[in-house]
């Protein structure tokens, strides 16, 4: 029977940075810029005013105190709010090609691999830049892999989707060894006009090597045990962006076509479906929670993931049980539990366990439980 392992993980960051303190500046800049606007119909009761955010407000709702992102200047500038990010032309790599390409070469390094290795590229992440051709055939193309590609969307989980894909084809006799991929531009999809959540998100993109256990040396990687998925729709997490936009012109433009959500709602909702997932995916594996070394949990929101590892473990966890990265990063959508993965895994001995656990709109849930060779 083939067993699949992940050998490698590469992270690639942009360069680029806005703590609390910028965005606040910004965003504030533009409450005093609207409400002057509006002055007016504030007066006369028609319109509410908008209210500043604060760097305290958004440390204490999410743990977040910085992001990394593609462009810095666009979304600072008030009168844009925007990140700047032209278009290429056709014969040039995409964006989403260029993070990838970079993360997945350190993946490779890591595990010693080359492209010839590989016989497929899954790009898993919330928003393709374009419908068609599939950025992961862009990819394969940049990477020179000899093998297959697709693209595919579960929101936040969607790394954790494509880790089960790619575990599958490595299992099934498919491939060799798959890379997953997930080049997060968030702020892309980011209102930065709106309070409740324009720090939530930051850019990043992950890689993940999987491939056959044969294949890799003693020692050296991480066995997947086990693989679980989970939906619910809900409505308390959507973007409606897409193409038929352009045949409603009456909806161009309105903040739906951008990330929204119920944060209450969500965090009501989501929290103990993850738990439960994790523990009832450990007792089918014949694990308990009490063996979990780790826990790299999808980084969103930091007083949700306590929670989560309070509802699993049965106490709270320390810091080494679940590490965080989104107080650095923010959220990353479906990276943000492989930049966990990926920042603190190192440390753990042979026969440790963990579980790889993202969540989000769908409602999604992915969780990948795996041991220490």
């Amino acid at each position: 029977m083939i067993k699949a392992v992940i050998s490698g993980t590469g992270l690639y960051t942009p360069p680029a940075t806005i703590d609390n303190d910028e965005l606040v500046a910004s965003f504030n800049q533009y409450v005093d810029m609207f409400n002057a606007e509006h002055a007016g119909e504030i007066e006369r009761g028609e319109r509410a005013p908008l209210q500043y955010s604060s760097s305290a407000f958004i440390e204490k709702a999410s743990g977040i105190k910085r992001r990394h992102v593609i462009d810095k200047d666009g979304i600072l500038d008030p009168n844009r709010m925007v990140p700047r990010i032209p278009e290429r032309p056709n014969d040039q790599p995409s964006v989403q090609c260029e993070m990838a390409v970079a993360a997945c070469r350190e993946a490779l390094a890591q595990a010693g691999r080359t492209a010839a290795d590989v016989d497929a590229v899954i790009v898993a992440c919330s928003n393709m830049q374009r419908p068609y051709p599939a950025i992961a055939i862009e990819v394969q193309d940049a990477l020179d892999i000899d093998g297959f590609a697709y693209d595919m969307n579960v929101a936040c989980s969607s790394a954790t989707f494509g880790l089960q894909a790619a575990v599958n084809s490595v299992e099934n006799g498919a491939a060799r060894a798959v890379l997953v991929v997930s080049p997060e531009i968030c702020s892309g999809h980011l209102n930065f006009r709106d309070r409740d959540s324009h720090f939530i998100f930051g850019d990043a993109c992950t890689a993940i090597l999987v491939e056959r256990e044969e294949n890799v040396r003693d020692g050296e990687g991480f066995e997947i045990l086990g693989t679980r998925l989970k939906t619910r729709f809900s409505n308390n997490i959507r973007n409606n962006f897409g193409f038929l936009n352009r045949a409603d012109e009456s909806g161009i433009g309105q903040p739906d076509k951008l990330f929204v959500q119920e944060g209450r709602k969500v965090f009501k909702e989501v929290s103990p479906m993850v738990a439960q997932t994790i523990q009832e995916h450990l007792q089918g594996l014949g694990l308990a929670p009490e063996n979990l070394r780790r826990m790299w949990l999808h980084q969103a929101n930091l007083n949700m993931n306590q929670l989560i590892a309070r509802k699993v473990l049965g106490r709270d966890a320390t810091e080494d049980e679940a590490p965080v990265i989104l107080d650095e990063y923010a959220n990353t959508s479906s990276a943000g539990s492989i930049i966990a993965f990926h920042k603190y895994k190192d440390d753990l001995a042979s026969g440790d366990l963990g579980v790889i656990c993202s969540f989000g709109a769908g409602y999604s849930i992915g969780s990948v439980v795996v041991r220490r060779r």
